[in-house]
């Protein structure tokens, strides 16, 4: 079997509200938990508790995923400022190179 290979470049990933989505997401899952909750009896009497469950557990690992995003989102935005002030530096190196300024009457070699 032949290896696949792509024809062409894969597009960049959409960058969205990813913090917001995923709080969303787990206020939704804890949500439904405590809606089915007052009918854990109904749910246990036809064998379907883990409907209740699997709520709590979605519930649970949302908020391993809002401490993951937020930590994506806070070195996302380290590494902006980083490259910002990188870019500002390498800006100002070049302008200091292509223009010396005047020199003082002092500075210099003295013939």
């Amino acid at each position: 079997m032949a290896k696949w290979t792509a024809k062409h470049e894969a597009p960049e990933p959409l960058e969205g509200p990813v913090v917001a989505t995923v709080t969303g997401g787990t206020i939704l899952w804890f949500a439904l938990f405590l809606v089915q909750l007052p009918f854990y009896g109904w749910f246990a009497d036809r064998g379907q508790l883990w409907w209740v469950w699997t709520c709590a557990a979605g519930g649970f690992l949302g908020l391993i995923g809002i401490w993951y995003v937020r930590g994506r989102e806070a070195a996302l935005k380290r590494h902006a400022a980083a490259a910002a002030v990188a870019a500002q530096a390498e800006r100002d190196g070049q302008a200091g190179s292509a223009d010396p300024g005047p020199r003082s009457a002092g500075s210099g070699p003295q013939a």
